[in-house]
Formats: C-alpha cells, structure tokens, sequence
C-alpha cells in the first residue's frame, strides 16, 4: 500500500493533540514493558503494521524478550505473562475490540490485579493505541 497522506502535514493541530495524549501516556505510572504490551497486542488486533515494527522494537529496547513478543497474541496459552500482565492483556483486547464491551469480569480482574488508578492509566493507553492505530492505517503509513 502507499502512503495516502501525511496528516501530520495536513492537519498539525491534530497532531499536535495526539503528541499530547502520548506525552500523557509516557508521564504516568506504566511500566515501559506494560505501555509496550498494550501497544503491541492492540496494534496486533487491529493489524497495524507500522506500530507493531516500532513498538516491537521499542519493546526489544526496553529489555522485552524475543519468547514473550512473539507470543503475546498467544498470552493465554503461555506461562510468560504475569497475572498483572494477563489482567492487562484482557483489558487491552476488550477495549480495542469495544463493540463487544468490557466485560465485569475483566475490569473486575484488572482492578485487583493493578488497582483502580493503574487500570485508568490502561485505558486511556489503549484508546490511545488505538488512535495511532486508526491514523497509521487509514493514510497507509508503513514500517521503514
């Protein structure tokens, strides 16, 4: 696919605010390895090839396993992951894929698992994946 448009040069406003969601995301208490797992296996759902190259990447940079990034999509199927990873991953999914809602079970999971500001910090990571997600697709950004 090319490029469609670069809609940091179309509507810089725009981006501007997404850099400040992401500046937001970067200043909260996440760990490095949980903000990458969110955008790795929301990106994976999504199928957004751009920010899975970069943050797979990053992921490997912040001392992320080769064993554990290629198996995040698998996560219930493998004792690599945490409980609070897992609670994450869980949340991360539902949340990407809304329609189908956020069951109680999961946001019941998360919040004992990782506490009720912790899971807020989630959320708010999650959509804003997605929206790089969402944008990276639709202009057809591709991985360098």
């Amino acid at each position: 696919m090319d490029t469609r448009m670069n809609l940091f040069t179309v509507v810089p406003d725009g981006y501007k605010m997404m850099m400040e969601l992401e500046r937001y995301i970067a200043g909260t208490s996440l760990t490095k390895t949980h903000k990458e797992l969110i955008k790795i296996r929301a990106s994976q759902i999504n199928g957004c090839a751009f920010c899975l190259d970069m943050h797979t990447k990053d992921a490997r940079k912040y001392g992320e396993t080769e064993q554990r990034i290629y198996t995040v999509s698998a996560w219930r199927d493998t004792p690599f992951f945490t409980e609070e990873e897992q609670a994450l991953l869980s949340l991360t999914e539902e949340v990407t894929q809304i329609s189908n809602h956020v069951s109680d079970s999961t946001y019941n999971r998360a919040v004992t698992a990782l506490g009720e500001k912790y899971v807020a910090e989630v959320i708010m990571a999650v959509v804003v994946i997605n929206g790089w997600n969402r944008i990276a697709i639709t202009t057809g950004m591709q991985p360098k």
